[in-house]
């Protein structure tokens, strides 16, 4: 999950660049252009870590064949030491080492440090567009780690054991305020964990004290399902909870704007 670059072996790893910036889309692509870890591949969240022709939610979950050809086009086999970075502090390197971790990449990690940390730390840096030898990898998928619209309706109704976590901020779970969505509110039954408790001085970190505030969230014997607005920062609250020994967790992609995106989809509000 979330390591340093000083605790693993940087030159034999390859790099994805996932910067992004939800208020300028463009952003992290033009920060990849002037700079980045050298043969470095940049994944855009909504360019390959979405698909934004489909209406489930704000930022929807690729097909299968479309994430197949991500990997196979950035010259990745499922051995590979494989480490992704945004500016830290982030959410968009924990959503691209989601689909990884899905697609059964056992030794991605995301980094700690941002890009500039990294470049400070004296990882090489070029502006030179990898061009990575394709590969014909085969992802192994497991569904465990995925929760579906079906999957989130079937815990709201209590027939699965998952406990609902939101990992927007408190105004928002109790729908005080909605900056994004048409509705609203939340999923009922969910818990709320703010992911950006997660971070420290603009860094993840993972702490006892961190430990202990999921735990009085949710035991972490329970299986969890975590959600957010679109399924962005719900990301780095699914791999934190792996981080610190959360065994059954899941990801719904779709998140909170899928959930309402039908109109008789039940929310709370308080």
């Amino acid at each position: 999950m979330f390591v340093s670059v000083d605790e693993v072996n940087s030159e034999q790893a390859k790099w994805i660049d996932a910067r992004f910036s939800l208020q300028d889309s463009g952003e992290g692509r033009r920060q990849y252009g002037e700079s980045h870890i050298s043969g470095a591949v940049y994944w855009d969240l909504e360019e390959d870590l979405s698909d934004m022709s489909k209406k489930a939610g704000r930022h929807p979950m690729p097909e299968k064949e479309a994430l197949t050809e991500l990997f196979r086009r950035s010259g990745l086999n499922r051995d590979d030491l494989i480490i992704v970075y945004d500016q830290g502090g982030s959410p968009f390197a924990p959503r691209a080492w989601w689909f990884l971790h899905y697609a059964g990449f056992q030794n991605a990690v995301i980094a700690i440090e941002g890009f500039e940390e990294l470049r400070t730390k004296g990882i090489p840096v070029d502006d030179v567009e990898a061009k990575p030898v394709r590969t014909d990898v085969q992802p192994d998928w497991n569904e465990e780690l995925y929760a579906s619209r079906e999957f989130v309706e079937r815990t709201v109704a209590s027939r699965t054991d998952s406990r609902l976590v939101d990992a927007r901020a408190a105004e928002r779970y109790r729908g005080e305020v909605e900056p994004l969505d048409p509705v609203a509110g939340r999923i009922p039954g969910a818990l709320n964990f703010d992911w950006e408790q997660l971070k420290q001085d603009g860094r993840f970190r993972a702490d006892d004290t961190l430990r202990n505030q999921l735990a009085a969230i949710v035991d972490p014997t329970e299986e969890v399902t975590v959600y957010c607005g679109s399924g962005v920062t719900a990301a780095p609250l699914y791999a934190m909870l792996r981080q610190v020994d959360y065994p059954n967790v899941r990801l719904y992609v779709g998140s909170y704007s899928d959930w309402i995106s039908k109109e008789d989809a039940p929310v709370e509000k308080g």
